[in-house]
């Protein structure tokens, strides 16, 4: 009895989280140079953060035609990474340089930076804290009006946890995050951690697009029309997606 106790146990905390598939609902143009590392919808645009050094930015995108109507580089030497819109502000990450940016959201003019430590990977917010990853299974929690450290998620599905989180998004009280060099999404609970559910993207971008593409990587979501954007760098397209509960056994 004790022994089918114990693998009952190890079987509920190895137990995975559901799957999703996905059916593509529309198809928006993306700039295939952009290197994405942080993507936002807000106020009918997209704004993207890109990565490289010599040729990271901060953008504002026409969703419909992926026209860069607004764009600020950053300094020939920073990589940039993962962005946050919040309280009229852009704030963006920097990969090595523990360098964080604030800009005015309308002007894009640069206000401040700010320091952390290790590596800055994504950024994403609920309206009144902060979550940035860092590469590890850590997404750590900071005040959005001080951008200071309160506490830290560990990320895990059952009892294995998830290493390199890469872009995130905050999507109907969930953490959407990317998993690095995979096609898939962790739905994240901010209560705890836990990963309550995963998006499986696998062929999304057709065959004959992906000459010269690097990782999927960039979610958006728009909160008044309940849209879901996903891309890649160097992806020549955008997809808005509607999510699929995977049957059992596919």
């Amino acid at each position: 009895m004790r022994a089918i106790s114990a693998l009952l146990a190890v079987a509920v905390a190895r137990a995975a989280a559901p799957e999703y598939g996905y059916q593509v609902v529309h198809v928006y143009p993306h700039d295939r140079t952009a290197f994405t590392q942080g993507l936002e919808f807000r106020g009918g645009f997209l704004y993207e953060g890109t990565g490289l050094e010599g040729r990271s930015s901060l953008r504002k995108v026409k969703l419909e035609t992926g026209e860069v109507l607004q764009k600020i580089d950053l300094s020939p030497q920073l990589f940039g990474e993962g962005i946050t819109v919040i309280n009229q502000h852009i704030i963006e990450l920097t990969w090595k340089h523990q360098l964080g940016l604030v800009y005015d959201q309308v002007s894009f003019k640069r206000l401040r930076t700010f320091n952390y430590p290790g590596e800055g990977w994504g950024l994403t917010n609920d309206g009144s804290q902060i979550y940035m990853s860092d590469g590890t299974a850590q997404i750590r929690v900071w005040d959005a009006t001080t951008l200071q450290e309160k506490k830290r998620l560990k990320i895990h599905d059952g009892a294995r946890a998830i290493e390199e989180l890469n872009e995130l998004e905050w999507v109907r009280g969930e953490i959407y995050a990317n998993v690095w060099q995979t096609d898939r999404i962790a739905r994240i609970s901010p209560a705890d951690g836990s990963v309550v559910g995963w998006i499986d993207l696998a062929g999304i971008l057709p065959v004959a697009d992906r000459g010269g593409v690097d990782v999927l990587n960039g979610i958006a979501y728009d909160s008044l029309g309940d849209r879901l954007f996903v891309t890649g760098k160097l992806w020549p397209k955008l997809f808005e997606i509607k999510l699929l509960p995977k049957s059992p056994g596919r």
